[in-house]
């Protein structure tokens, strides 16, 4: 079978990646600049597969149109499927995701933020850049002997952990489904969030984003907080009242963000805006602090994620059609890949 896959939202980088990939796979991929949506969904048309990403648009009324174009796969280049109707496309179209390309690039990105915040790296390369080496108001602490709090320790939050252990940090931790086992074995332990946002220094959210976890940081839980803590999310945005956080940051609350994701990003992030003025008054309102650090949705971007993200995706797509195989199929009820739904009946 000719395997065709319309690919949206395409980056050079993206192309470069599965083109080397394809070499293996010989699928037929037309790569569109735009993002996938209710006006773009017409261009599937004749194809097979989607390859979709973290911006693009998958609501009711595309998986319509998918669906009426004979599309049989969804194959989201990314582990997050918050931008896809779940429940629209059961029993239509199959969903599949990477569940996993690079824990270690979010991981060690979400550290970075921690590291570049505290030692004001940010503003000192500005400021040597203009032969200013003044140090006045770059002052930092010791992160050995501070406690950190993990939000989430899957793949990505264990890593975290590890690299922070190293640093000589006390651990705190949170996740519904808590490993007893590596905390015994890392030396750390697992506490409920009000504990977590209490006796924190630094937080670092590294949850799915659902139902619960929407805007589970917000106004209540920011005051929970220490004064002057660190908050880091490599996540997703909609985790963070993003008004909330402007508030506590004017308040001087939280004393530290960093910011791989936003919860209005679609519009902005990945793309060109230089010579262009930002009309989203509250990401405008976010860079004009100078203890916020931005980075538009990197945490993954590293050679090695890229390549995983292309072969899974593409294996994914080979499962399917060859194997009548879905590794990697997201359940519309809970959300995971890894769901018992199949061979027990019931979601985990």
């Amino acid at each position: 079978m000719n395997i065709k896959i319309a690919f949206f939202d395409s980056k050079i980088y993206d192309i470069n990646s599965f083109e080397s990939v394809n070499k293996n796979f010989n699928y037929n991929i037309k790569y569109f600049e735009e993002h996938l949506n209710e006006d773009t969904a017409k261009l599937t048309k004749d194809f097979n597969v989607v390859c979709a990403f973290v911006n693009d648009k998958i609501d009711s009324k595309v998986i319509e149109t998918l669906y009426n174009n004979n599309i049989k796969l969804i194959a989201l280049r990314c582990a997050g499927y918050n931008n896809v109707d779940l429940k629209s496309a059961f029993g239509k179209i199959h969903v599949v995701r990477v569940p996993a390309y690079s824990p270690y690039a979010v991981a060690e990105h979400a550290v970075a933020l921690m590291l570049t915040l505290n030692r004001k790296i940010h503003r000192a390369y500005t400021r040597t850049r203009d032969s200013n080496f003044n140090i006045n108001g770059l002052l930092g602490f010791d992160m050995f002997g501070k406690t950190a709090g993990i939000i989430g320790t899957g793949k990505i939050g264990k890593i975290v952990i590890n690299i922070l252990k190293g640093f000589g940090m006390n651990i705190l931790a949170y996740d519904p489904y808590p490993d007893f086992e590596f905390s015994k074995e890392k030396g750390f332990k697992y506490v409920d969030l009000t504990t977590l946002y209490k006796e924190s220094d630094i937080i670092s959210l590294h949850s799915p984003l659902t139902n619960d976890t929407h805007h589970m940081i917000n106004k209540e839980t920011l005051s929970l907080m220490k004064d002057n803590v660190m908050l880091i999310n490599t996540s997703r945005g909609a985790l963070i009242n993003t008004k909330d956080l402007i508030n506590a940051l004017k308040s001087k609350k939280i004393g530290y963000a960093g910011l791989d994701v936003y919860e209005e990003e679609s519009e902005y992030f990945f793309e060109d805006y230089s010579n262009e003025i930002i009309s989203d008054d509250t990401l405008a309102r976010l860079l004009t602090f100078n203890n916020v650090l931005i980075t538009s949705h990197q945490a993954f971007f590293t050679k090695e994620a890229l390549q995983n993200i292309a072969e899974t995706t593409l294996m994914n797509v080979k499962e399917y059609f060859e194997n009548n195989n879905l590794p990697n199929e997201i359940c519309y009820k809970c959300g995971s890949s890894v769901c018992q739904k199949k061979t027990t009946g019931k979601c985990f």
